[in-house]
């Protein structure tokens, strides 16, 4: 996974360089005149060819061939509407470009300094997740990579390191997102954490399933032994950056393959449950973000890694298991094996004492029809912490929507033979249910759950232009920003 490599220049090229350019973005704030604009002239012919105007290129960008041979899009983000807006406008604008499979791609842009430089971080993020190579493993290879990002009319400053650090965070949850499950066992992920724990300075530590069993980790455990057992691990990875203020906890599910185990999922609903382990990937891609932009926060990352098979050591209903903190649960669907490993993952790192927990997961099929895949939703232990988490999305354009846990829905996961159910088998509001039996291995530390709907969306999402969207690491990286601004 290597990112595009980014040269930015604060002054616009000459319209000659502009006309020589091969494929070339030109993004402006509504309100400029036309003349205002790079290749105006060539704009204008389009327009006038499309009979149509300027004010259209804000919900919809225009393209048009160049008097040198080049490609030319021209889009006019609104600065009031929304970052998930401008961004989703920014990525079908970048996207007429990046189909003709470019090395380099021309980026102009204009308006007000804070415009300009708002305007300019969408479009280095966009191009950055978009045109990085994704894995695949045809024969035939889909395209070149963008390999270079030319920017002009930026102020260097930073060099945009924080928008980096998040495509990277967000491309390398990608990545391991889309890996068929031979590809990325347990073991092989474990493999794969090792290593960047070395590359990225990570203490690691690793929970495994023997020590695990010691350890009275019932919960995960019993997940786990439905299949190898040696390849199933909690895996902690700790970020430590001088002079910060508080930790934070990062918890992921890492289910790299569902099979649904003993309630064995129909062929429609196992296809893609590979990525079941996405929420993993959220969690180590915000690590990655943080780490690479240097954040002042320390962060513990806990993944919980497993397989969810079928086989003769498999968990089954009505078993009743013990979790890491004394909990028992009776365990109604083999299905919701989530909320069995993240229980004792949780455990683990709440006995940290974090400032706050966030954990990540694909959980449950309720949240799907509550959203969609157009959105992720969220539970938190208070009204405070959901409109962080809100404004957080909203800054970062993933979209996030808050749900109720109320106390009285734990009178439904009442078991007779243990202290708690883990499911009910009719599934009404699951997603909810969900959320208060995690709640309960948190040792009552200000948490966030989310439920990972939008981490898969057709034709892409936001600023995303593939089915896998990562998302949840931007809003990461956005939460934890306004958390250490808080504090300063």
């Amino acid at each position: 996974m290597i990112l595009p490599r980014l040269q930015v220049q604060a002054k616009a090229p000459s319209a000659t360089g502009l006309a020589r350019a091969r494929h070339l973005l030109c993004i402006a704030p509504t309100g400029l005149r036309l003349e205002d604009l790079p290749l105006h002239r060539v704009l204008q012919h389009a327009l006038l060819r499309r009979d149509s105007k300027l004010d259209k290129l804000v919900s919809s960008p225009i393209s048009s061939q160049t008097p040198e041979g080049g490609l030319a899009v021209w889009v006019t983000p609104d600065p009031q509407h929304s970052a998930f807006a401008q961004q989703a406008l920014i990525r079908q604008a970048l996207m007429a470009l990046l189909a003709e499979h470019p090395t380099v791609v021309t980026i102009v842009v204009l308006g007000g300094a804070g415009v300009r430089r708002k305007l300019a971080e969408y479009a280095v993020y966009v191009a950055q997740v978009n045109g990085a190579a994704m894995p695949h493993n045809k024969t035939k290879s889909p395209g070149a990579a963008l390999e270079r990002i030319e920017l002009f009319g930026a102020d260097l400053a930073d060099g945009f390191a924080r928008v980096q650090a998040v495509a990277e965070g967000n491309l390398l949850c990608r990545e391991l997102t889309v890996l068929p499950p031979n590809l990325l066992t347990p073991g092989i992920y474990r493999q794969r954490l090792r290593a960047l724990a070395r590359a990225r300075g990570w203490q690691h530590t690793e929970y495994d399933f023997k020590r695990l069993l010691r350890m009275g980790a019932g919960a995960f455990c019993a997940v786990a032994q439905g299949s190898d057992t040696s390849d199933a691990a909690i895996v902690h990875l700790r970020y430590r950056a001088r002079g910060a203020k508080q930790t934070i906890a990062l918890v992921g599910k890492g289910i790299c393959f569902d099979t649904g185990g003993h309630n064995l999922k129909p062929a429609r609903y196992m296809q893609g449950m590979h990525e079941d382990m996405n929420g993993s990937a959220v969690a180590l891609g915000i690590l990655t973000a943080a780490t690479r932009a240097k954040l002042q926060v320390n962060i513990d990352c806990w993944l919980a890694l497993a397989q969810n098979h079928l086989s003769p050591r498999a968990y089954k209903q009505n078993d009743v298991v013990t979790a890491l903190n004394g909990t028992t649960i009776e365990v109604v669907h083999t299905d919701a094996e989530g909320r069995m490993v993240l229980a004792d993952t949780l455990t683990l790192a709440a006995r940290a004492k974090p400032a706050v927990i966030v954990d990540f997961a694909t959980l449950t099929g309720t949240m799907h029809v509550a959203l969609g895949t157009r959105y992720s939703g969220i539970f938190a232990t208070s009204e405070v912490l959901a409109q962080e988490a809100l404004r957080a999305g909203v800054l970062a354009g993933e979209r996030l929507c808050a749900f109720p846990m109320d106390e009285d829905y734990d009178s439904a996961l009442d078991s007779a033979v243990a202290d708690v159910k883990q499911c009910t088998m009719d599934g009404d509001a699951d997603h909810i249910l969900a959320a208060r039996l995690l709640r309960r291995f948190t040792a009552d530390h200000p948490w966030v759950h989310m439920d990972l709907s939008a981490q898969s969306c057709k034709g892409g999402l936001g600023a995303v232009a593939s089915d896998t969207t990562g998302f949840g690491v931007a809003w990461g990286m956005a939460w934890l920003q306004e958390r250490i601004s808080a504090q300063r």
